[in-house]
């Protein structure tokens, strides 16, 4: 059958796999809880931390919860969309990667809609209050820019963690028992980016928060956010830099996934 729009036969994979989860309406509304009680643990944490001491690396609780609202809705939205790359290993093993390639579609948005868990939206909407509410609590006057900032930056973070999820899910191409590997990254990133780069060692930082482009997350958008300074002498405009270190982490994975694709050789079954 031939679709007029390429996206139709994923979105249609998409909404079968929804109507699916919600034939069980009672399982489907504990998933969905349960999977929003992981997000709240990540912000009762902070709450934790700040139990302990007034300031977290010379940033007070409001700031940090900016700061975590930005990188956990960016990174429930990323975990939304392509979350479901993590599990390339089993579909590797199994064979069920062979009949995707088989078929005339791509084979990643074919990975993506094909086990789709909507229960997950509960992460994005709880992240996304968690950051509307610390954002109106931080005293600052609410210009167009911080409002286009606060919008623009989850989904930066968003863009860049789905980019994330693909380079180190396409690891299992070659390394098929890489998914703690890829943990680190993925669900490690989370919680890089949840806190200020201040209370992390310099040479910790420099790796995960620049190179690897992880401070471009949260930590930059928040200090533009809220018109401070950066405590470590980074300049401003860093701040408006998310999208574009987005856009080349994409780049990468796109480029890395093909790669990938290319050298995939099979089960061999």
């Amino acid at each position: 059958m031939a679709y007029r729009n390429p996206l139709t036969p994923y979105l249609r994979l998409t909404a079968a796999q929804v109507r699916s989860q919600a034939q069980y309406r009672f399982s489907f509304v504990l998933d969905l809880f349960g999977q929003t009680a992981v997000t709240v643990l990540d912000f009762l944490t902070i709450l934790v931390l700040f139990r302990i001491t007034p300031v977290l690396g010379g940033f007070e609780l409001h700031e940090v919860l900016v700061m975590s609202g930005i990188a956990i809705t960016g990174f429930s939205i990323a975990d939304l969309a392509v979350g479901n790359v993590e599990q390339l290993a089993h579909y590797v093993r199994t064979g069920l990667l062979d009949a995707m390639l088989i078929r005339p579609r791509r084979v990643l948005p074919q990975l993506l809609a094909v086990d789709f868990q909507l229960r997950r939206i509960g992460r994005v909407v709880f992240a996304a209050v968690v950051l509307a509410v610390a954002a109106a609590a931080s005293g600052v006057e609410w210009t167009w820019w911080r409002w286009l900032l606060v919008v623009t930056a989850p989904l930066a973070g968003a863009v860049f963690f789905s980019a994330v999820f693909v380079i180190t899910a396409t690891t299992m191409f070659w390394w098929v028992d890489s998914r703690e590997f890829s943990a680190s990254f993925t669900y490690g990133g989370r919680d890089f980016t949840s806190y200020p780069l201040t209370v992390f060692g310099g040479g910790f930082r420099r790796l995960f928060g620049y190179a690897l482009g992880f401070g471009f997350v949260a930590y930059h958008p928040t200090l533009a956010l809220l018109g401070r300074a950066d405590p470590l002498g980074a300049p401003g405009w860093l701040g408006w830099s998310g999208p574009v270190v987005a856009s080349i982490a994409a780049l990468a994975a796109g480029a890395l996934w093909r790669t990938g694709l290319r050298h995939y050789k099979g089960t061999g079954s």
